[in-house]
């Protein structure tokens, strides 16, 4: 089991490192809003596996926050972007 947890650990640590690099080079704002996007996504699966790894549901409520502040962020920036270039 520890095996599985260092591998999982390494590989969001190397997809928060990509998505970073694309929120701070990302040639639009919709871009950088995506990768956002994909970095809370990216949180919501580390606290996920901590969890599961620890046995240990009190982190269910910050899980379903993170969610549904995705969720709601990326229907903004979507109608945003839709008003913008309706324009």
């Amino acid at each position: 089991m520890t095996i599985v947890a260092v591998t999982v650990t390494a590989l969001l640590a190397v997809a928060g490192a990509l998505t970073l690099t694309r929120i701070i080079r990302g040639p639009s704002i919709l871009d950088r809003a995506v990768a956002t996007d994909v970095l809370l996504a990216i949180i919501v699966a580390a606290i996920a596996t901590e969890a599961a790894y620890s046995r240990d549901g009190t982190a269910l409520p910050v899980l379903v926050v993170l969610a549904v502040l995705g969720f709601v962020g990326s229907v903004s920036v979507a109608r945003f972007a839709a008003r913008r270039n309706s324009k």
